[in-house]
């Protein structure tokens, strides 16, 4: 059976951790910063851990 391709929307949008771990960028960090408070745009930084549901359907695309 042939290996199964890398969906490159996937992968260009979500990393594995060392530990297996799928982190993306939270999205709103783009544009219209200036309403958005400190603290909101100091945690959009930080990428975040996709959710358990999502977990095997996206880790079979990349």
């Amino acid at each position: 059976m042939p290996k199964k391709k890398t969906k490159k929307m996937v992968s260009k949008r979500v990393k594995k951790t060392g530990t297996g771990k799928l982190v993306f960028a939270r999205p709103g960090s783009g544009h219209l910063l200036s309403s958005k408070s400190r603290k909101r745009k100091r945690n959009l930084r930080r990428g975040q851990v996709v959710d358990k549901t999502d977990f095997k359907r996206l880790n079979e695309m990349i």
